[in-house]
């Protein structure tokens, strides 16, 4: 290559480089607004709990290993790895049109020629051979010179794509973490309420006994004996209602490990350690962090390529095609000097179809604008969400101070009761009845307080964007 010749390809190049500025826009990351994004709550540390690992998070061992067979199991992670995979193809296409295509040829082309139509004298219309035999191979190929950044653009789409799969992969994976999470310490909870429900009802079946002592003694009438029954029955009920809730969440968490549905290995509520240096760092971390607002991010950049895509479709294109080969009537003579070849040069002006191609910017546009909204709307929600998990924890530490002081009271209350039904008539079983239902919903509602404290955790800690590290 002569001096000469690289001196024009470095001029060309430049100045296709000068008209693709011309035409599309560098991008740029939307500014937004991130003040009082967890709500009257001022952060200045950038140290974030999104940035631990789970096993950290969680001390469970069993937890601990449910989640790792998660994130190696767990179907949609498998189809979000899938589709990255299906980006990345797209990513290799838009490069290989900035390459040259080249394709081979083989012909061989048998054709008569009609002698009326040669329009030979008679004499000699015997003469000639009307039959001929050509024998050609050949090479094509053809290139799109990207003047206007259309090639460009289009790569720079199709990787924001590819990162957008890559965020949105991670997003599976943040929630997958969140959801075995929660759904143990949901089974945890279960497994607690109906220990103590069947505590409760053998409380209950001791207690008709005691009432039928009693009325055998005068103490009390038949209407205590029925009612302690009913009191019996009444917890008696709840405890296939909690047996279904378990084995549903069970079967919801085999879903989550890609297992058929069946028991699901745990400890126990009371072994639960939550964590409690609740960190989360500066809400403009988020942007970062964050797998679904970096999806909504990239989707924004990929709309804007296609913006830019949508633009060069106003202006001409330069296509180079070559062809070369050899030619010969007859295959023997296939090599023997019969080299042809030609190179054209086309540009294509786009004339009749300017709506085309003023529809198809308004949509790009109109869809860039989508994208932006979306990209606003997820960095708002994911405020929302740190905020109410941090009130959530708050909130369930605040109750369970109260709660405890509720059952101390309740606890006393049902002994009082029952004491001063064997010994005195300043009461009846009604008051008994009344404090034992109170004292069971209170210590369900107990449960629901520390499951709520260790949810919150985990939905503080998903909030973030933790999990995926």
């Amino acid at each position: 290559m002569t001096n000469r010749y690289k001196k024009q390809m470095i001029l060309a190049l430049a100045a296709a480089s000068v008209f693709a500025s011309c035409v599309t826009k560098k991008y740029q990351q939307p500014s937004v607004n991130t003040n009082n994004l967890y709500r009257d709550t001022t952060v200045t540390d950038t140290t974030s709990i999104a940035n631990i690992p789970a096993s950290q998070l969680f001390t469970d061992t069993v937890l601990q290993n449910l989640i790792q067979e998660g994130i190696r199991e767990n179907l949609d992670l498998k189809t979000a790895v899938q589709r990255i995979n299906e980006a990345q193809s797209n990513l290799l296409q838009s490069r290989a049109a900035f390459l040259p295509s080249l394709s081979g040829s083989a012909t061989a082309t048998r054709a008569k020629q009609s002698a009326a139509g040669l329009n030979f004298p008679p004499e000699f219309a015997g003469s000639f051979n009307l039959i001929t035999t050509t024998y050609q191979a050949f090479l094509s190929s053809s290139w799109e010179a990207d003047v206007w950044g259309k090639l460009s653009s289009a790569k720079r789409a199709a990787l924001a794509s590819l990162l957008q799969s890559d965020a949105a992969k991670r997003a599976v994976q943040t929630q997958l973490v969140a959801n075995i999470a929660n759904n143990y310490y949901n089974l945890l909870a279960l497994d607690r309420q109906l220990a103590i429900t069947e505590q409760t009802l053998k409380n209950r079946i001791s207690d008709v006994e005691t009432m039928k002592a009693l009325k055998e003694s005068a103490v009390v009438t038949g209407a205590a004996v029925v009612q302690s029954e009913a009191n019996r029955y009444a917890a008696e009920v709840t405890i296939p209602d909690l047996k279904r809730s378990i084995r549903e969440t069970e079967n919801a968490l085999s879903i989550l490990l890609a297992r058929a549905p069946g028991a699901i290995k745990r400890s126990s509520l009371d072994e639960q350690q939550p964590y409690t240096n609740l960190q989360t760092g500066v809400p403009s971390q988020l942007l970062k962090n964050r797998p679904d607002v970096q999806q909504a991010e990239l989707a924004f950049r990929s709309a804007f390529e296609n913006t830019n895509l949508a633009r060069t479709y106003f202006y001409p294109s330069l296509t180079i095609t070559a062809q070369g080969g050899v030619s010969s009537l007859r295959i023997k003579n296939l090599f023997d000097n019969s080299i042809f070849y030609n190179v054209v040069a086309g540009l294509t002006q786009p004339i009749f179809n300017r709506g085309l191609n003023k529809a198809r910017l308004r949509t790009a546009q109109a869809q860039q604008q989508e994208a932006y909204y979306s990209f606003q709307q997820s960095l708002l929600t994911a405020g929302s969400e740190v905020s109410n998990a941090l009130y959530a924890y708050e909130t369930a530490v605040q109750k369970q101070g109260t709660r405890a002081n509720q059952l101390q009271a309740l606890q006393k209350s049902v002994d009082f009761t029952k004491e001063l039904l064997r010994y005195s008539s300043s009461t009846n079983y009604t008051d008994v009845l009344t404090s034992e239902q109170a004292l069971l919903s209170a210590q369900l509602n107990g449960i629901n307080d520390r499951l709520q404290q260790l949810q919150a955790v985990v939905n503080l800690y998903r909030s973030l964007g933790g999990g995926w590290k």
